[in-house]
């Protein structure tokens, strides 16, 4: 037997139980493994962010009052918020930009529509893939926050599935979105919205020291809820209040696949 009979099979079927979704996934991880280097560019910046907190705004700043009460040094009050934002930029990147591409000029999907694959299957295999490079971002990170002693709780191995969950979302509504983009220029406007929640969702003080209208808006924000989540599972700050958090991350992440899935539909099949 030669070795075209033994098909590469990457991902094992149970993964998505009977959807075709793993082949899509396959294919990116054969793409990436020539330029996986591209995957942690988003990963350096936020990194970048929490060195300049440690090193020289952590000192001027001083320590923070949660809302709990506790009070913790600077840099680890904005450390989690950091590992939600690097989650979110690693789905985000991946879910915008590429897939403007394959859909509008390379016609991948055009082609993969031709085999037995679905739209729901397409939708699937490319949120699944955004949300493993924000995980690979967080994975990172962790390791990075363990090295400089940020990590206060040992809930905060859960932070891991949460960074998992945040980038699940950001990548269905990522895709969702850019299924209704018309030119390059129109992902200024996803810069834009990915600068205002990364600067206004509690990411760098808490949330109290907005004035109250502007607390309601921000609770409307995704990173928010994935921030309050992660920072309360480092902190060990528990409550029935997380699962708040999860459920609008969950909420948004399965309403993104939906609508991902109905404009593939209308854009893709006669």
């Amino acid at each position: 037997m030669n070795a075209r009979s033994f098909p590469l099979r990457i991902t094992p079927p149970l993964v998505f139980g009977r959807s075709r979704a793993r082949y899509v996934l396959e294919r990116n991880l054969l793409v990436y493994r020539h330029i996986w280097i591209i995957i942690f560019s988003g990963f350096i910046e936020t990194l970048l962010y929490l060195f300049a907190v440690r090193i020289g705004i952590g000192g001027l700043v001083g320590d923070i009052r949660m809302d709990s009460g506790e009070v913790v040094d600077y840099a680890t009050f904005v450390a989690p918020a950091l590992l939600a934002s690097a989650a979110m930029n690693g789905a985000v990147f991946e879910s915008t930009m590429n897939i403007f591409h394959k859909l509008k000029f390379a016609k991948t999907y055009d082609a993969m529509l031709s085999t037995p694959l679905k739209p729901f299957d397409l939708a699937l295999g490319e949120i699944t893939w955004s949300q493993i490079r924000g995980s690979i971002y967080g994975i990172g990170y962790m390791v990075v926050l363990a090295v400089m002693g940020l990590i206060e709780s040992p809930w905060a191995l859960l932070a891991l599935p949460a960074a998992i969950l945040v980038g699940f979302s950001f990548a269905a509504v990522g895709m969702a979105a850019t299924t209704y983009m018309r030119s390059w220029q129109d992902f200024d406007l996803v810069n834009l919205a990915v600068l205002v929640l990364f600067l206004f969702s509690a990411t760098f003080y808490p949330l109290s020291v907005y004035p109250d209208s502007l607390q309601a808006v921000a609770h409307l924000s995704p990173l928010y809820h994935g921030v309050a989540l992660i920072r309360g599972l480092m902190l060990g700050d528990l409550g029935f209040h997380l699962l708040g958090h999860v459920a609008f991350l969950a909420a948004m992440g399965a309403v993104g696949l939906a609508v991902t899935n109905r404009r593939l539909v209308t854009l893709l099949t006669p």
